[in-house]
């Protein structure tokens, strides 16, 4: 029955399987992130001290930055993972997909009890370090306390549904979500309208949404008979494929917390405008998230692609799958960054209905939402340099397009002139300069892969 969901991504019409593999994970995202902005919505609207909803959204939008920061790294290996089985599938190896998948899930909780300590007891700290307001921080760091208690759950269900995306079974995850999802609203709504709670509420209501999903997924492995499944003897460390994982997924891991590092100093100057500022910039930036959601669904499906062909040693397949792919995320970045442009003002006003927590928020959309294809093209870009077994190369890049160029551009530029429009430049900027240099370093790569896998063929 499980090998029903699963597909074989190096053979057969490619267009249809990628349109097939990422709709249910855009799908997925696009609802994980629907689910996140109903807590700002419900914070936003129906708190029941009305002149604490700009803190509380504020609260909930000023932690998203540390908190990837925080994560970024140990999420990375989930990558390394993803990559690994796919490519055991393309060889047809079940055996080491049995290890992967075992090794994963050890893994998973270890790394989330790890992030449980440093995010519980240093959530404050981080928050000062990044000026978060003072009649901000109380929530936030409550909020981010709550948030990291669930962390080893939540890390269980990232390798767990990263394991599924890579041997096609997209769907299954896509149905956890809906279940976990609609426990999380209801409980956002329990907790804020009855139990008069604030950021606790939907912060309770995110970890126990998590775990209901964490547990189905798991289950799913368990009970899967393909090349996803997790056989409980094979929950144990394997050195060469920890070394492997760990190749893939540390660097993948690194250039997220790079990135994080460079948006934390964003929202840090955007915390310094005020609680307004940083209530309309997290309005926007929760819009801009269904977009880049949806075009990482798509970069995603050119890891797992790209995987499993580089394992079935099929170069021009690779390079049709980025081709096809990147028609598929161009498509789909324009049509929803016209949408979020053009319906700025009644979508921030679903969120917020502070007039200047809603101008705020039409300006950042203005010179950054409308810029998604360029984000789209760059994680494809990348995505498809690890599925090609270089994850670090992949890190470098983005270490130099887009965090170190955004760090120079604050402090440098931004300074010249400071304003919200010459912070939000930088965004479209660093991701023209990042795919720049991806395709640069493609296509040689793409040559040595082809005279390589010829070679070993003969």
């Amino acid at each position: 029955m499980a090998k029903n969901y699963e597909m074989n991504m190096s053979e057969g019409s490619l267009l249809r399987k990628i349109i097939l593999y990422a709709l249910p994970l855009i799908a997925t995202n696009v609802l994980q992130l629907l689910f996140n902005a109903a807590d700002v919505a419900v914070l936003g609207k129906f708190i029941h001290d009305k002149s604490l909803a700009d803190a509380a959204v504020a609260a909930v939008g000023s932690t998203g930055a540390l908190i990837n920061l925080i994560i970024g790294l140990f999420v990375g290996l989930s990558v390394g993972a993803n990559v690994l089985v796919a490519r055991c599938a393309g060889k047809g190896d079940a055996d080491c997909a049995k290890k992967v998948v075992g090794m994963s899930m050890l893994v998973s909780v270890i790394m989330g009890v790890a992030l449980l300590f440093v995010g519980f007891f240093f959530s404050r700290t981080f928050l000062s370090w990044m000026s978060c307001p003072d009649d901000v921080i109380d929530m936030a760091t409550k909020y981010m306390k709550i948030f990291f208690i669930g962390m080893p759950i939540m890390m269980l269900y990232n390798f767990s549904a990263s394991i599924l995306r890579a041997v096609g079974d997209t769907v299954r995850p896509l149905i956890f979500l809906i279940i976990g999802g609609v426990i999380n609203l209801a409980l956002n709504i329990m907790f804020v309208l009855v139990f008069k709670k604030d950021v606790e509420g939907v912060a309770i209501a995110t970890v126990a949404a998590q775990a209901i999903s964490a547990v189905l997924c798991v289950i799913t492995l368990l009970k899967s008979k393909g090349y996803a499944q997790l056989d409980i003897r094979y929950i144990k460390f394997f050195k060469r494929e920890l070394i492997d994982m760990i190749k893939i997924g540390l660097p993948a891991g690194l250039q997220g917390c790079l990135f994080s590092i460079s948006n934390v100093m964003v929202q840090s100057t955007v915390n310094s405008y005020g609680k307004v500022v940083m209530a309309g910039n997290t309005v926007a930036a929760q819009i801009e998230g269904f977009i880049y959601n949806a075009c990482n669904s798509v970069s995603l499906t050119a890891l797992a692609f790209v995987s499993q062909n580089y394992g079935a040693k099929k170069p021009e397949r690779i390079r049709l799958v980025v081709k096809e792919v990147l028609a598929v995320v161009g498509v789909l970045a324009i049509t929803m960054s016209a949408v979020a442009v053009i319906f700025s003002k009644p979508l921030s006003l679903l969120f917020n209905d502070s007039t200047e927590a809603v101008a705020v928020a039409q300006t950042r959309l203005r010179y950054v939402g409308s810029t998604y294809l360029l984000c789209g093209i760059m994680d494809v870009m990348g995505n498809v340099m690890r599925g090609l077994n270089k994850s670090t190369t992949a890190m470098v890049v983005s270490l130099l397009g887009s965090c170190l160029f955004r760090i120079v551009w604050i402090h440098t530029i931004y300074l010249l002139s400071p304003s919200l429009p010459m912070l939000y430049i930088v965004f479209p900027i660093s991701w023209i300069l990042t795919s720049g240099i991806h395709f640069a370093i493609y296509f040689p790569t793409m040559k040595k892969v082809e005279k390589r896998f010829i070679a070993e063929i003969e």
